[in-house]
């Protein structure tokens, strides 16, 4: 077993990653939005600028406010770009977005072992409210955390911090779940315990690399790492 603070290269149980809180990222995490995020990207370029991007440079940007992005492209068009990203992403987030198996269970049984959660994302609150309505997860656990709640976000700790707040915990009290590694960044940055999902916007090595406390590739090893039974059956 790797000691703590080391990324893994198969998920182990680590009983010092069980928290009171886990706080959970939204895209890519509890929501497969990856497809629709993509496409919106895509939209966006083709609409303001006549191009595209690669897929694979688009999901490193997933986890970061959308300004910042498109900023980074086309500064003079960031603003236009980001306009129409999100007008075309709520027209068709219904259409495009993708549930994974096991997190809405995954929720409840966190609730029934007494365990507090919370959601922490960089979305707006009208787009993940939508998203999370979508997957089946909206009352489930509180949104805590939207672009509009910080004015700096991740890896800066910032959103982290704002929701452990919200709470009423302490830092050191939660784990935090996500898909990227600026997800595991705001977790150190925050003094939280940092659980890396390999499901979402990038790969395992990516994650890897930010050096989380585990990195998990199913929502069953997730379970088990911060403390719940497994949920497949004993064979």
């Amino acid at each position: 077993m790797g000691g703590f603070g080391q990324a893994r290269s198969r998920v182990t149980v680590v009983t010092h990653l069980r928290r009171p809180v886990v706080l959970f990222d939204l895209d890519g995490t509890l929501a497969d939005t990856i497809g629709l995020i993509v496409a919106s990207y895509n939209h966006a370029f083709q609409a303001v600028l006549g191009t595209e991007r690669a897929e694979a440079e688009i999901r490193s940007w997933i986890g970061r406010p959308l300004i910042e992005s498109f900023a980074e492209v086309s500064p003079e068009h960031a603003g236009e770009l980001d306009r129409v990203y999100r007008e075309w992403n709520i027209a068709n987030t219904e259409r495009l977005l993708r549930v994974y198996d096991g997190v809405a269970e995954l929720l409840r049984d966190l609730a029934a072992a007494g365990v507090r959660t919370g959601v922490v994302t960089s979305k707006r609150r009208q787009t993940a409210l939508l998203a999370m309505r979508g997957v089946g997860i909206e009352g489930l656990a509180p949104l805590l955390g939207t672009l509009e709640d910080t004015d700096r976000h991740k890896p800066l700790p910032d959103p982290l911090l704002h929701g452990a707040a919200k709470l009423g915990v302490e830092p050191a009290d939660c784990v935090y779940v996500g898909d990227a590694a600026v997800d595991v960044a705001a977790a150190r940055a925050a003094g939280m315990a940092a659980i890396a999902v390999s499901w979402g916007a990038v790969g395992r090595e990516v994650l890897e690399a930010a050096a989380p406390d585990a990195v998990v590739d199913t929502v069953d090893e997730l379970r088990q790492v911060i403390g719940l039974p497994s949920s497949v059956p004993a064979g």
